[in-house]
Formats: C-alpha cells, structure tokens, sequence
C-alpha cells in the first residue's frame, strides 16, 4: 500500500465483499495499521459507528450489514481466561482479531490472516493468507480488483 487511502479503499472493498461467518485475523506490529484497516472493513460493511481499538475492553460489537465483533486480545497475553468467545465465532457475525494468537484454542480452523507490515511512515505491506475455501474465494475477488 503506498498509502493510508490505499489501506482504506482496500479496507472499505474488503469489508463490501466479506459475507456472514467470516474471521479475520490481523497480525502486525504496533502502529502497524490494524485498526486502520478495521474501521475501513467496518465502513465497508456499513457501520455507522466509529470503531475504536477495543484495547481495554476486549471486544466491542457494532451493527452494519453483518454484526462485526472487532476483538483486541493483547492485554490477554498469557491469561487462559474465556471470555465467551465461541459466542462470536458464528455463521452470522463478522469477527475481525488483533493479537490473536493469545486466543488460538478459540479460533475457528477456516480464516483470513492479515499481515501488516510497517515499510516506513506512508507505506504499509498487506498480505492475505486464506485458510478454508471460502477465503480463498474471497482473496481470489479481491485480486481482481487490486490497487497499484
């Protein structure tokens, strides 16, 4: 991405053609973009709300198109606490994952993995690992419309 308006339309196309059920995990750095990249899949899949990074609560949930559970799991590093969290992991919901790796046991086995990478100030790498049919169908019209 050669800048944050190309990391929102990406976000903004990926949230219009995410379909009920579907997990992303997003992996990346501090200040890497994850929640930039959130709210624009959000505005994509019609959330009216501003999203915020759910950092002290965990998990916040906001109405568009689909429901979309945006969790941020990083104050859950080394915890085994459950927080209900097979609760959103449904065929219904969006859930979008930060740090997700301190919930593994919870996941579903079928994802998106997202990972941010940090070039410089104005520059981000986004790479798409699809895990599950669905996904890959979903990165496969993604690329038909790839920004430059």
């Amino acid at each position: 991405m050669k800048s944050l308006e190309d990391t929102v339309e990406l976000g903004n196309r990926l949230g219009q053609t995410l379909k009920p059920g579907m997990t992303l995990l997003l992996e990346g750095d501090l200040g890497a973009g994850k929640t930039t990249l959130s709210q624009s899949i959000g505005k994509g899949l019609g959330v009216k709300r501003h999203m915020t990074s759910p950092t002290f609560s965990i998990i916040k949930s906001y109405k568009g198109k689909y429901r979309v559970h945006h969790m941020d799991c990083y104050r859950l590093e080394g915890s085994d606490e459950d927080l209900g969290f097979d609760e959103y992991f449904n065929d219904e919901d969006i859930v979008l994952v930060e740090w997700y790796t301190f919930i593994e046991d919870y996941l579903t086995s079928e994802y998106l993995h997202v990972a941010i990478r940090y070039i410089d100030e104005t520059t981000r790498e986004i790479e798409f690992t699809p895990v599950g049919d669905k996904y890959i169908e979903l990165v496969g019209e993604l690329s038909e419309n790839t920004i430059n």
